[in-house]
């Protein structure tokens, strides 16, 4: 009597297979694509095997021995693998920085670089200004520019006049200013060479001078020595210069040239400078007729000298 075997029950064999070798380590460590291939090649279902038993057995055969199963390196769970495998996955894309805004830092004025543009500014709009000033200044009569000093009389415009008497005479003369700008005077001038007379002159000898293009420059006696010393430093080793202290002045100081006067309070008055600048040997009436030569006068006194009135001097004839 056969027995009857249940097929459909029979579990394969897990024991090892004969002969195969024991899982070591390291013999894991297969590509994915040989573990894919391998598995697939081994990999026999459950419902294939119990089939082919159940075959068997049904015919009165002995059962036919159980397929071996791979080796335990040959199945060897697969890797899970994902579409395209074997390609190198493209790199995520990293999103977009996002742009921080530089921090503005306030900080102070910088004083220093302003201070020297507006130094620089400055004087070059003095620079500029100077120019054109002189280019103006250069433009003018100089009886235009001693009109622009302040406070000097033009007598050219107050007393025509006067400043035409020019005659040469013998003589203590009158005049109508006190020290006189223009009128007759003596034949005889006073020397003009940047002379400083510490005594009153004539004012006839004087008058002379500046129908020659002097500057006579007169001071109150009372004037502190510092003060005559400042005007006597504008008139030594001047040509067509000449100083002297005056009585009953009404002003400290006062300045003459033909035609023109100027009266001040301190030596330090900026305008007596301007005076000189326009007026000297430019107010005159014999231009280039020098003061240190002819018939000059170095004496003081108030009293006029008629040299050449006996004949016995020699006349300038100017």
């Amino acid at each position: 009597m056969s027995t009857q075997h249940g097929g459909g029950n029979r579990k394969p064999s897990t024991k090892p297979v004969a002969g195969a070798k024991p899982k070591q380590g390291g013999d894991e460590d297969v590509s994915d694509v040989e573990d894919v291939e391998l598995l697939e090649d081994a990999d026999v279902s459950d419902s294939e095997v119990d089939s082919d038993i159940s075959d068997s057995d049904d015919e009165g055969g002995p059962a036919a021995p159980a397929k071996p199963k791979a080796s335990p390196r040959k199945s060897a769970p697969a890797r899970k693998t994902t579409a395209g495998a074997g390609k190198r996955p493209a790199t995520a894309t990293r999103p977009a920085a996002k742009k921080i805004a530089p921090v503005k830092v306030k900080q102070g004025m910088s004083w220093g670089p302003i201070a020297l543009f507006t130094t620089v500014g400055v004087l070059a709009l003095g620079i500029v200004g100077f120019a054109g000033y002189q280019v103006y200044e250069n433009g003018l009569t100089w009886k235009e520019r001693a009109d622009q000093i302040s406070g000097i009389q033009d007598y050219y415009k107050i007393d025509k006049a006067m400043v035409g008497q020019r005659e040469h005479v013998w003589g203590p003369q009158q005049y109508k200013l006190s020290p006189p700008v223009a009128g007759n005077h003596n034949a005889n001038w006073q020397r003009c060479l940047g002379d400083v007379y510490t005594a009153p002159i004539a004012n006839e000898h004087a008058l002379h001078s500046m129908e020659h293009g002097a500057v006579w420059i007169t001071y109150n006696p009372s004037l502190p020595a510092d003060q005559v010393e400042k005007l006597a430093k504008r008139v030594r080793g001047n040509d067509y210069m000449l100083m002297s202290p005056y009585t009953n002045l009404d002003k400290p100081i006062s300045l003459q040239a033909w035609g023109f006067q100027l009266k001040v309070d301190n030596a330090d008055d900026s305008r007596i400078d301007q005076f000189i600048k326009a007026l000297r040997q430019n107010a005159s009436l014999e231009a280039g007729t020098p003061c240190s030569s002819g018939d000059i006068i170095t004496e003081t006194g108030t009293t006029p000298r008629d040299l050449g009135k006996d004949g016995t001097t020699q006349m300038g004839g100017n």
